[in-house]
């Protein structure tokens, strides 16, 4: 009888999962332009259970643009644009064999609408990739990971307007191009199903410039799916071997109660989460979609090619994974959007709770629906590090995560599920997306900036650097 195997593949990715927006800064240097993530500054007064970026008017733009007293950390990040070849020394030493990185649309079309990329940019990149392929680390590229440029939103309210679509493919076909003989791997949209914390990062649309909100932002991610399914026909026509691939926040939701009317609501919730990934890996939208979309009082307008772009799929699904959450009836119908939290379980100081095992669940869940390879893009914990005096961090807390979740991963592996990487976030310290802070710390590398951009930026490895290298080195079976 066949069985399943109980190992890592041999050819299992290895890495670690960065942002550009987070980590490069030098945010005017070369001809960058400001992307829509420069505009969040530290805000120390903060309840930090509560620090995310919301809703984003023309005026806060404005504002932000104007301001001369505030500190905006992913204008500087860790300074990665110049010190990526110490980094990714490091890095390499840590044992992986690949590493999850972004480019900044606004470092090739600083206002994203003009017809010739920056050359600054292009070499930027093709500098990087080259380093990282010279240290044996096969490049996985996000396209759009919260980095449009911030013209795109304030002259073109993002992803609502249609042009975005043709902004979109031009500048994928640019680095395509331009990087087709160094990258293989391509994820098109950082957790595109983000539409509600990260939706003004993600999508781009002011809310004071438009009518209807909600709706207006569906329509944003109808015009993305379909700039996806172009792109993704043009990938292809450039280099037939690339892997397109698509990713989504792991935000599964568990039914809070054995009501059936509870498992019902669960059910909806769950389908609108893998919405997204049932139009880019199937190539249609999905019969409940349109029931969700009716109740919801939500109006996408279709035009006539987008039924045949959305029929250009994803090669394989990748997904960031840091909690589950859980649902009920009552919550579900004041607010669609809405999740309650599984007090069961234990949580880091930003609130997100700690669930190994829904890992497992959630990686055959995506299996068992799509049949095609599948990598873990994200993972991880924020936690509040200490830097000793003699240049140490010791962080079992970080080990034991891992440790915990990587166990789950080779539970999957061992039902069936074809896991082909795993990238934990941040294996260096960077700029937190939420909250615009570096004291949130995932990394194995400590970086020693603090929330306000003050420190040495030296870099010190921490305890769980040599455990993940013993991870890394024995292809998962040493934990």
């Amino acid at each position: 009888m066949k069985k399943n195997p109980t190992t890592f593949p041999k050819s299992f990715f290895w890495g670690g999962a960065l942002a550009a927006n987070q980590c490069e800064g030098a945010y005017l240097e070369d001809g960058r332009g400001m992307c829509v993530q420069d505009i969040y500054p530290y805000n120390p007064n903060e309840d930090i259970k509560k620090k995310s970026n919301k809703e984003v008017s023309s005026e806060d733009i404005k504002k932000a643009l104007e301001d001369k007293i505030n500190y905006y950390p992913k204008r500087h990040g860790i300074d990665f644009y110049h010190t990526y070849k110490e980094d990714l020394k490091l890095l390499s030493e840590l044992g992986i064999n690949s590493l999850r990185i972004s480019i900044s649309w606004s470092r090739i079309f600083p206002n994203g609408d003009e017809e010739i990329p920056n050359e600054k940019g292009l070499q930027f990149y093709e500098n990087l990739f080259d380093e990282m392929l010279s240290l044996g680390l096969e490049p996985l590229v996000t396209v759009s990971h919260y980095e449009m440029p911030l013209h795109l939103s304030t002259e073109y309210y993002g992803w609502y307007n249609r042009k975005m679509i043709d902004f979109f493919t031009h500048y994928c076909e640019t680095i395509f191009e331009r990087y087709k003989d160094k990258v293989k791997y391509w994820i098109l949209v950082n957790q595109i199903n983000l539409i509600y914390h990260e939706s003004f990062n993600h999508l781009g649309i002011p809310c004071d410039k438009v009518d209807n909100l909600n709706e207006s932002k569906w329509q944003g991610i109808h015009n993305e799916l379909v700039g996806c399914g172009r792109a993704t026909k043009i990938a292809k026509q450039i280099n037939p071997d690339f892997q397109i691939g698509m990713m989504l926040l792991g935000n599964y939701a568990y039914s809070e109660t054995a009501k059936p009317i509870d498992q019902i609501t669960t059910m909806k919730y769950n389908q609108m989460h893998l919405f997204f990934s049932d139009v880019l890996m199937r190539g249609y939208y999905p019969a409940y979609a349109f029931r969700f979309f009716e109740d919801e009082s939500i109006n996408i307008v279709f035009e006539d090619t987008d039924e045949e772009d959305l029929k250009n799929t994803a090669d394989f699904l990748t997904f960031s994974y840091y909690y589950t959450v859980m649902v009920n009836e009552e919550v579900y119908k004041a607010d669609y959007k809405r999740f309650t939290k599984n007090t069961n379980l234990e949580q880091n100081d930003w609130g997100w709770s700690f669930d190994p095992v829904g890992l497992r669940y959630l990686l055959n869940v995506y299996y068992e629906r799509y049949q095609k390879p599948i990598m873990i893009t994200e993972n991880g914990s924020g936690s509040y590090d200490e830097l000793t005096e003699d240049n140490k961090v010791h962080d079992p807390y970080r080990i034991a995560y891992y440790k915990a979740h990587i166990e789950q991963i080779k539970e999957a592996i061992h039902d069936g599920v074809e896991v082909i990487g795993y990238y934990p976030w941040g294996p260096i310290d960077i700029v937190s997306c939420s909250s615009s802070e570096m004291s949130k710390r995932y990394g194995f590398i400590y970086v020693d900036i603090d929330d306000f951009g003050n420190g040495s930026r030296k870099r010190f490895k921490k305890d769980s650097f040599e455990w993940y290298k013993k991870v890394t080195g024995s292809n998962g079976e040493i934990l």
